[in-house]
């Protein structure tokens, strides 16, 4: 391919909400002259034409939307739910933006594996959010990679990239989006206003649309396209390419560089900016494609964001056209690496497991929200060490009798989840709290009611430790404790 020199044109937020305003005044207006001439709510006079005589038992798709794989079919690996009534995927939908408050988005991609075995609802490949704050002017994007370990509302611990599947599988309200939403909201104490699931034939569509995207990948990174036998395409590091749709997806899709998954988030948003480069830079040459552009996105991207918001996000561009956009990616400054065994037989993997305090500084970075210990989410304490369920054990590094039974006791009638009471081998004179599998409630709880400091948290992670937080009884607790 050859190397493109790139042109710095006006502001981007500027042309593409015009393109958005076209698009959308075209849509309004057919829909309002279909819907005049169909009208069925009360009576007038004359026949129906005949485009509206619809057989209502007969289902209405559009002949270019790729249908869904039967989200009914679980595989028999996946983990049983606790008391979920099975109904139709249905999510409410948000209360209208009053163009003040933050909002954020969910975007997710799905993993065309699945969709290719047939294996049931697929994965998600992709999960990033995109915010706005229209106060500060300021928006970002904060990509999560897939494999990260974490706690899934009523089914428990596995990779983030199953919540999607789950939710699709089960018939959950609000299906995959409303559980993917819900993870990641548990995840990050982030509310989560929209969602977008969106079809990866769209991406490729978008991207020839609009004649390619321009990337400058800073490591080599070989391209192998979907459903393509030839030899993968090579990128240099440092050189810059116009990618065709296929090319662009292979390129947000691969994962086999020396980051993984985290090189992975960082190439999709760098497609993303690409996009809006792209149309910034041709947007003569776009304007003629907007009306296919926009059957398209309508399509094959699945989204609980009405058209009277995308309306106000359109004068927010316009009248916001400063606002400064950040980049955020969870790296392995902030998970860790380790092998786990998976829920219901699955064998084992690699997955990510997240370090929360470094975490919550990225998040209030792009968020700009607070957080005591880590990312967590609302709701009482005690509630949230339940959900949590760490096995808890107590030991005693001090010659005093019965202080480490009494002090399970303290901690079951607290809430813990407290397994074993023992002497402790560290030999430290003041308490030590070892997290093994990342338990952000749990250590908070210990740290109030022990009146500890960060000095005395240790998180040493361990997926084969016989608890998940040990708790080394010292001379601060012994001599000064709530205990009866």
């Amino acid at each position: 391919m050859k190397k493109i020199n790139r042109i710095q044109k006006p502001r981007f937020i500027q042309l593409i909400i015009w393109l958005i305003s076209i698009a959308i005044a075209i849509g309004l207006f057919f829909f309002a002259k279909n819907f005049t001439a169909c009208w069925r709510i009360t009576p007038l006079p004359g026949d129906l034409p005949q485009s509206c005589q619809i057989n209502d038992d007969i289902p209405q798709t559009s002949q270019d939307e790729t249908p869904l794989p039967d989200s009914t079919s679980a595989t028999d690996k996946t983990p049983e739910p606790t008391d979920i009534s099975a109904s139709a995927p249905t999510i409410e939908p948000p209360p209208p933006w009053d163009g003040v408050e933050r909002v954020t988005a969910l975007i997710i991609g799905l993993d065309y594996r699945d969709w290719e075995a047939n294996a049931g609802a697929p994965r998600s490949d992709t999960m990033m959010l995109l915010t706005i704050d229209p106060l500060n002017k300021k928006a970002g994007m904060f990509s999560i990679p897939r494999d990260m370990w974490v706690n899934i509302p009523d089914f428990g611990y596995n990779r983030i990239n199953t919540a999607y599947s789950l939710g699709e599988s089960w018939k959950l309200p609000g299906g995959g989006p409303g559980l993917a939403i819900k993870t990641v909201e548990d995840f990050l104490g982030t509310p989560i206003t929209y969602y977008a699931q969106v079809d990866f034939h769209v991406f490729e569509r978008v991207i020839d649309e609009i004649g390619g995207v321009i990337v400058t990948p800073d490591q080599e990174v070989a391209l192998d396209r979907i459903g393509d036998g030839d030899i993968p395409v090579t990128l240099e590091a440092g050189e810059t390419y116009a990618l065709p749709g296929d090319l662009a997806l292979a390129y947000a899709r691969n994962r086999k560089t020396k980051d993984g998954d985290v090189d992975r988030a960082k190439r999709q948003q760098d497609v993303i900016l690409g996009i809006k480069d792209r149309i910034l830079n041709n947007f003569s040459n776009i304007v003629p494609k907007v009306i296919p552009l926009y059957n398209e996105l309508s399509a094959g991207i699945n989204t609980n964001m009405s058209i009277d918001d995308a309306i106000r996000f359109m004068f927010l561009f316009i009248q916001n056209q400063d606002i400064e956009i950040q980049r955020g990616v969870i790296d392995y400054t902030m998970a860790v690496p380790v092998v786990v065994t998976l829920p219901d037989g699955g064998g084992t993997a690699e997955v990510l497991k997240p370090i929360p305090d470094q975490i919550r500084i990225l998040r209030d970075q792009l968020f700009e929200t607070g957080g005591a210990l880590s990312p967590l989410a609302e709701g009482d304490l005690n509630t949230l060490i339940t959900d949590e369920s760490a096995r808890v054990s107590v030991y005693s590094s001090i010659a005093i009798d019965g202080i480490s039974s009494r002090t399970v006791d303290y901690f079951t009638n607290e809430g813990l989840n407290t397994v074993s009471a023992g002497n402790s081998s560290v030999g430290s004179l003041k308490t030590i709290v070892v997290d093994h599998t990342g338990n952000p409630y749990t250590l908070k709880f210990l740290m109030e009611k022990m009146n500890l400091d960060n000095s005395q948290i240790i998180v040493s992670l361990d997926f084969n430790a016989s608890a998940d937080v040990e708790v080394h009884i010292g001379n601060d607790w012994a001599s000064n404790n709530p205990m009866p």
